[in-house]
């Protein structure tokens, strides 16, 4: 059954709208029909729509609400991921990949050795792109929220949005302690918010690994291979959906 989103406004007692581009799609591409059921959802929360629908006009599409469940397709866990503002269109990868792992928010980052320079124009096209990709990669994966991806920030910016985050991790080439990884990401539990802080091509400096550490962030290894940015963010990605999707069913919590 296709997925769609909707504004939360158009949603009533019993009908929900659909507009925009979807219209289109649903009409011209797929040429479904009066009768035909939906999924939908507002991007924003857990709740999944079972839809009938009722009619089809060029601008607006009416259906009618059979089920509204929550469907438990998201992690139990919200995961920002800070990602040092990497060359080309690196970026655009991670974003795809970070929302098919479950990622919640990706923060855009500026660090010292960022090579990439934004002017404002640049910025607001990027922004818009890397949303769109992300609202792409959400529907693909069959998300039910849309992961925003926040404009660029500062490192300083960056460690202020995550202060009020309960767990900071930094994969960092000079950690070496493979039971200490295991052990940080083992303590992390459902309900609990990650951020996780990568560098880009060259990876964070001492001296910024050094101020994250100082706003609570723990260093961890990936391993004895050094990954590239655009693996890096989606290793621990990887890891934590694992653990935490299992801890949403095991009652121990040994999963790492």
């Amino acid at each position: 059954m296709y997925r769609f989103f909707v504004d939360p406004e158009d949603i009533s007692e019993d009908e929900i709208i659909i507009r925009g581009e979807d219209v289109n799609h649903i009409r011209n591409v797929l040429r479904m029909k009066p009768g035909e059921n939906v999924r939908l959802c507002t991007g924003e929360d857990s709740v999944e729509y079972r839809c009938e629908i009722l009619s089809l006009d060029p601008q607006q599409i009416r259906t009618k609400i059979l089920l509204a469940e929550e469907t438990g397709a998201e992690l139990p866990s919200r995961l920002v991921l800070f990602q040092g503002l990497p060359k080309s269109d690196k970026l655009e990868l991670v974003i795809q990949k970070a929302v098919e792992l479950g990622v919640y928010e990706v923060v855009p980052v500026e660090t010292a050795r960022s090579i990439v320079k934004l002017d404002a124009k640049k910025r607001e096209a990027r922004l818009k792109r890397w949303n769109a990709i992300s609202e792409s990669a959400a529907k693909q994966s069959k998300r039910l929220i849309i992961p925003r991806v926040h404009p660029l920030m500062t490192f300083d910016e960056a460690l202020d949005y995550a202060e009020s985050l309960d767990v900071k991790l930094i994969p960092y080439e000079n950690a070496a302690d493979m039971n200490h990884t295991r052990e940080v990401l083992g303590a992390v539990r459902p309900g609990q918010s990650v951020g996780i802080f990568i560098g880009p091509e060259g990876g964070l400096e001492e001296e910024e690994v050094a101020r994250a550490a100082a706003r609570g962030a723990s260093a961890i290894t990936l391993g004895r291979r050094i990954l590239r940015t655009e693996t890096a963010g989606v290793a621990v990605l990887a890891a934590l959906m694992f653990a935490l999707e299992g801890r949403s069913e095991e009652t121990d919590g040994s999963i790492l």
